[in-house]
């Protein structure tokens, strides 16, 4: 279904607060997602005819509350909760409250107990507002796959007996740290897709960036949801000149910096500039530093590969992982040269993590091809075109290969 962008951004800014009102009175988290799709979708249709409400949110609660009155006087086994939603009146307009519940609504999808999949499509559904076949289509797996994922996920939480109410202060910093790893892979699928024929989908880097942008906006003084957002908008910057027109991809160093988003490095810059200093250093803040550092030079060659170099030193003290690990042998490479570079990947063969990684293998190939030995590298090339699912990175990697023949 087409819905009018006007309408569907007041919908994406609503939907999550219509779900942390409805939660917050009627403790269900389940039956109060189902109905609050479903006035979202009479919404869609609604008002493209009759026009948005003076009170759009009043309107969704409503028409949200009387679903679930609806549902509940339909099960006779529910007498007590069909009196207790009777006297909501639901002729009346439903009153609204000034508390947004939306970040309690965040940490509640993002619950420990969940899996990440399931914190990831929950997130996207409530959150975000995407329907059920959206989230599917993102992740390419059957819509009826998603939904029993997503329904899985709602009576884990039921199951839990958590109250609608934001972790205690103890629990905080961690649940927070969930919170943004979910969005950072929701703007990590979109960027660069695990699987399929397109290199990126815009939808979900978006939404990304607009959740953080209003988990920002409760939690203005946390300093990596500051380097977060930064982070991405210093990346999606890049998006519009990564591929060519038939969609093939285009690395880094031969991207046209000219097409890249001078308002979102703007952006991006500044809050990196504003945060850095002000907050404990996080690995968020860190990697925003080091694409602004990108984003700014005018080509490969003028980057200041010694500065990014020491960031990448600092974020592994601060948060190590072989995927720091190999961004910093890229590093290491343009500073030190390529075999300095080749010889720290080496640590990495024997991290299981990356087995089947094909950034390993391709970042390998890259830094052969630069040592002088095009045999090695058109070898590491084809064994990372055989790894990813992603058609583009296919056939750039083999285009890779087959230049070096």
């Amino acid at each position: 279904m087409n819905v009018d962008p006007g309408i569907e951004s007041v919908l994406h800014e609503l939907a999550p607060q219509v779900l942390g009102m409805l939660v917050r009175r009627h403790r269900q988290f389940d039956a109060c997602e189902d109905a609050v799709q479903e006035a979202l979708l009479a919404a869609a249709l609604q008002w493209a005819e009759e026009g948005v409400p003076d009170n759009p949110r009043s309107w969704l609660v409503t028409v949200a509350s009387r679903r679930l009155i609806d549902e509940w006087r339909s099960e006779s086994a529910r007498q007590r909760r069909e009196e207790t939603a009777a006297a909501l009146e639901p002729d009346e307009p439903a009153p609204t409250f000034d508390q947004d519940d939306t970040l309690t609504l965040l940490f509640l999808c993002c619950h420990p107990a969940l899996t990440a999949p399931s914190q990831l499509a929950l997130t996207l559904r409530a959150v975000g507002g995407l329907t059920t076949a959206e989230i599917a289509s993102a992740f390419l797996v059957p819509e009826t796959t998603m939904a029993q994922r997503i329904s899985r996920a709602k009576q884990r939480i039921r199951s839990t007996g958590t109250g609608f109410e934001l972790p205690p202060e103890s629990e905080r910093a961690e649940r927070l740290r969930v919170v943004l790893q979910v969005l950072y892979l929701i703007f990590n699928e979109g960027y660069t897709t695990s699987a399929g024929p397109s290199l990126h989908r815009s939808d979900l880097t978006a939404e990304a960036i607009r959740l953080v942008r209003l988990l920002r906006e409760l939690m203005p003084g946390e300093g990596e949801v500051a380097g977060l957002l930064a982070l991405m908008l210093l990346t999606d910057a890049r998006r519009e000149a990564r591929t060519t027109t038939d969609g093939s991809l285009v690395p880094l160093a031969e991207q046209d910096r000219d097409r890249w988003d001078a308002a979102k490095i703007e952006e991006g810059v500044a809050i990196v500039t504003a945060t850095l200093g002000t907050a404990p250093v996080g690995p968020y803040q860190l990697q925003a530093a080091i694409t602004a550092v990108h984003d700014e030079a005018p080509s490969t060659e003028k980057t200041d590969w010694p500065q990014i170099l020491a960031l990448y030193e600092v974020l592994e003290r601060v948060s190590p992982g072989p995927v720091v690990t190999l961004n910093r042998a890229v590093a290491l490479a343009m500073v030190h040269g390529p075999r300095a570079g080749l010889e720290l990947l080496g640590e990495l063969d024997k991290d299981e993590r990356m087995a089947q990684n094909h950034r390993l293998e391709s970042v390998r190939a890259h830094l052969l091809e630069l040592a002088g030995d095009p045999d090695a590298a058109r070898q590491s090339f084809r064994r990372a075109a055989g790894m990813t699912a992603s058609l583009p990175e296919q056939h750039y990697l083999a285009s890779r290969a087959a230049r070096l023949e």
